[in-house]
């Protein structure tokens, strides 16, 4: 589409700015860069300042966004951002493209204007010469406005990371920048989120299309379980529940159980947080027929989540609640994985971060405040010898409330080690001496605290860098009779966070259940 183009120059009359709203003095503007010219500018379309103005004015009620707007133009000496002598540019087409899914995905209010719609419905589809005109700088204007508007929904969030009892810092966005990073790169190379983001919102996207095609069926499903050689008319509908969701990939929709079945089906089962068995049982069946709309919910709500994360450190540790498991990082390379334990339903282990500092070897239990109260004073009353049998002493008390702890050794509830991030709400990753528990695929069975499936693991790797550290002096830290303190000479990040959709590093889908009903909260918020 080429343009016939009445060009503007270089001396654009600078008009003083009027502040609008009461948050006018919030956001500087940026001064006016006069060192591009017009032998290295983009573009030799340039817009009138007066223009600018007389839109701002007419048009945007938040002096934040018109000061952003200001700082926008003056920083490229007020060439056009949207159009060159050719017409649309490429990131002009690029955001649309982006604009229009995000608002088929959320039908989102805030990013709709029909006026801006029909002007761009035109320009995208005119075969005609289009005039550069008062008209044509009213879409520019429009454009670079929407893109902030775009920005404060898409990527700042449309929930608050407070009210939803996320207590990690949310990484902040600046818009000015987002949008001279969205003008200056490759659109395919434009990723301000992390790989993680971006892994979801593609499968979200062919969630979307399956939706649009129709969906999936339910499976029809009895008791029994089905595996490898089963032959049931129910084995034909898994295949084509899964082959819909790009599961299973065989041209087959035979009523009969066989091997290229049992490899997607242990794929299915690790997505769901499952033991991969191969064998199909009620459990699977009811997560598979879990409805595609939930679904796409599901992965929005989680992509949500995924804005507020601030960029992760290389060395990190991360535990996700709903997965039940810490990753530990180093190098931003997965160095060890292990099952967790977490807080009942009653007892939320806290969305927050912190730097965990110390390593705590044979440690005391010091006995919560609650626990004595609620469980330990009426077993006591049960019986005499209560706290000798389980290794515990009273070390004083507390308006009328014995203040308790639990000796180092055998029993210990935390354990033989403990790793303190000191936070405010009292959690912490520790051992424990109930190792059943790991064996359970819903592990939310503590009192808020994370126990560890490899407790002595995690105390070799932060300590690894350290020669005098070794493996026969941790195991000799762990079964003290008395407690030792560690002190790390660089304290490691500690990210505990609730997802209950992502995609992992093979690519997989996975879904989790949302055991503290953090998922339903955000969905009131996201889609009412």
């Amino acid at each position: 589409m080429k343009l016939v183009i009445t060009l503007f120059f270089f001396s654009v009359v600078i008009c003083s700015c009027k502040n609008k709203g009461a948050h006018a003095t919030l956001l500087r503007v940026a001064p006016r860069d006069t060192s591009i010219t017009p032998a290295i500018s983009v573009t030799k379309l340039l817009l009138d300042s007066v223009r600018m103005e007389s839109f701002l004015k007419s048009s945007v009620d938040d002096s934040t966004i018109a000061n952003r707007i200001r700082s926008f133009y003056n920083s490229r000496n007020y060439q056009y951002a949207w159009f060159n002598e050719d017409g649309l540019t490429e990131p002009a087409e690029s955001f649309w493209k982006l604009h229009e899914r995000r608002l088929d995905l959320y039908r989102d209010s805030s990013i709709y204007d029909k006026q801006l719609h029909s002007e761009m419905n035109y320009l995208l589809n005119a075969d005609t010469v289009y005039q550069i005109s008062d008209h044509l700088a009213l879409v520019e204007l429009m454009l670079t406005l929407h893109f902030f508007k775009y920005a404060q929904s898409a990527f700042n969030g449309k929930v608050s990371p407070e009210e939803m009892q996320w207590h990690i810092p949310a990484r902040k966005i600046d818009e000015h920048a987002l949008l001279d990073s969205f003008l200056s790169k490759e659109q395919s190379q434009w990723k301000p989120f992390s790989v993680s983001f971006y892994r979801l919102r593609k499968k979200l996207f062919q969630y979307d299309s399956i939706r649009r095609n129709g969906g999936w069926v339910g499976i029809e499903w009895k008791k029994g379980v089905l595996k490898q050689g089963s032959r049931n008319k129910a084995i034909a509908q898994l295949k084509k529940r899964l082959a819909t969701s790009g599961d299973y990939s065989v041209d087959d929709s035979s009523d009969v159980f066989n091997s290229e079945l049992t490899k997607a089906i242990k794929l299915k089962q690790q997505a769901y947080g499952m033991d991969p068995t191969g064998v199909v049982g009620a459990s699977l069946i009811k997560q598979l027929n879990v409805g595609i709309e939930d679904r796409i919910q599901q992965m929005m709500i989680n992509l949500e989540r995924m804005k507020w994360m601030p960029s992760l450190e290389p060395e990190r540790l991360f535990a996700n609640i709903p997965e039940f498991k810490l990753h530990v990082f180093a190098s931003d390379t997965e160095a060890l994985t292990m099952k967790i334990v977490v807080g009942r339903a009653a007892n939320h282990t806290v969305i927050f971060s912190d730097q965990l500092k110390y390593i705590v070897f044979s440690p005391y239990w010091n006995v919560p405040r609650s626990i004595t109260r609620n469980e330990i004073l009426p077993a006591m009353k049960r019986s005499k010898n209560y706290l000798e049998r389980n290794n515990m002493e009273i070390t004083g008390y507390s308006d009328g409330i014995p203040v308790i702890r639990q000796k180092p050794g055998r029993g210990n509830a935390l354990g033989r080690v403990k790793f303190i991030f000191p936070n405010s709400y009292n959690i912490y990753f520790h051992d424990t001496p109930a190792k059943s528990l790991f064996e359970s695929q819903s592990r939310a069975f503590s009192h808020g605290c994370i126990r560890l499936q490899k407790p002595s693991e995690l105390a070799e790797f932060l300590l690894r860098y350290d020669p005098a550290w070794t493996k026969k002096r941790i195991d000799d830290a762990m079964s003290r009779k008395s407690e030792l303190w560690v002190t790390l000479r660089e304290p490691i990040p500690v990210y505990i966070a609730y997802f209950t959709s992502w995609v992992d590093e093979t690519g997989n889908l996975n879904f989790r259940d949302d055991i503290y009903g953090h998922d339903s909260r955000m969905a009131q918020h996201l889609f009412k």
